[in-house]
């Protein structure tokens, strides 16, 4: 693991963990259905929930778009490494996984900051034995350390995927476009960008009372357009995949997103609502419900 991260002094881990104040990666693993994660973060998630019932599908969805993404690039185009940044906790299918399953040999670089992801990185290091995975304990507004350690694992003479998935709404506009074109000029001819991020465009009244629920509780939340979702491509001379920058569930829709088995209905009613979420078809979203754009783009 790349800087030592997983040789960390596990009081030293604990104390850099923070219970007091919820955390994206850790708010994202609730509408997951994960389990690593505090009471304050369930609150958060809680409190998005009551402002927009159906919100979990922005979550969900933007995971299935990852999938999606990942199982396009490496089955259609032979992409075999992957840069992931903010990737979060573990969860089901992770890039490697997905990548590994079809081309043995993919390598796939994780980044996070939070103490809590690091404190599970391990299980995303489950390599198959032709691949390799690695996981970068570094900050998103680093993009100079998260190169410097990312080249250690991926070969930065052949294509690599820069997976930005649902992170830069979380950071500011004077940082976000910078980062994300000194990521890409490290990164040769025939890399992509994957993309998504949350939108007041498609439905502004839901997503705006969610805004108002993480700003509150001290997180920059930047709800982009789409032409300035556009802008992190075009700025960087990408060629936008078909059918461009789009609702995040029109992104290449194969009806597949995976489904939880049902448990008994009474086991279902004692859940709390943010506890249902996980059990949830996510299939049969609207238009209504979405608030994420996502794209692909090709370096020249």
């Amino acid at each position: 693991m790349s800087g030592d991260a997983l040789d960390q002094d596990p009081a030293e881990l604990r104390r850099r963990i923070d219970n007091t104040k919820a955390h994206p990666a850790r708010v994202y693993d609730v509408f997951l259905g994960g389990k690593d994660n505090y009471p304050v973060d369930r609150a958060a998630a809680a409190a998005a929930l009551a402002a927009n019932p159906r919100g979990y599908l922005d979550v969900r969805h933007n995971r299935d778009f990852l999938r999606r993404a990942v199982t396009r690039l490496v089955a259609q185009d032979g992409i075999r490494q992957f840069l992931d940044v903010g990737t979060g906790l573990p969860t089901a299918e992770n890039v490697h996984q997905i990548a590994q399953r079809i081309i043995p040999d993919s390598r796939v670089v994780y980044v996070d900051n939070d103490p809590v992801v690091l404190a599970h990185a391990r299980a995303l290091l489950t390599s198959g034995p032709e691949g390799r995975t690695d996981y970068i304990d570094a900050d998103f507004k680093n993009p100079a350390e998260i190169l410097e350690q990312a080249a250690k694992t991926l070969d930065f003479d052949q294509p690599v995927a820069l997976c930005l998935v649902a992170i830069l709404h979380f950071v500011a506009d004077e940082e976000a476009y910078p980062i994300v074109s000194q990521l890409l000029d490290a990164l040769p001819s025939g890399s992509r960008l994957v993309l998504s991020h949350l939108t007041e465009d498609l439905n502004p009244e839901n997503i705006r009372a969610v805004q108002r629920t993480y700003t509150e509780r001290g997180f920059t939340f930047v709800l982009r357009s789409r032409a300035e979702v556009e802008r992190f491509f075009t700025a960087n001379g990408l060629e936008l995949a078909a059918p461009g920058v789009v609702p995040v569930h029109h992104w290449h829709a194969d009806g597949a997103a995976p489904v939880l088995d049902q448990p008994e209905p009474a086991y279902l009613d004692s859940l709390d609502d943010i506890e249902k979420v996980r059990y949830a078809d996510i299939n049969d979203v609207t238009d209504a419900d979405i608030n994420v754009y996502a794209g692909v783009g090709t370096k020249g």
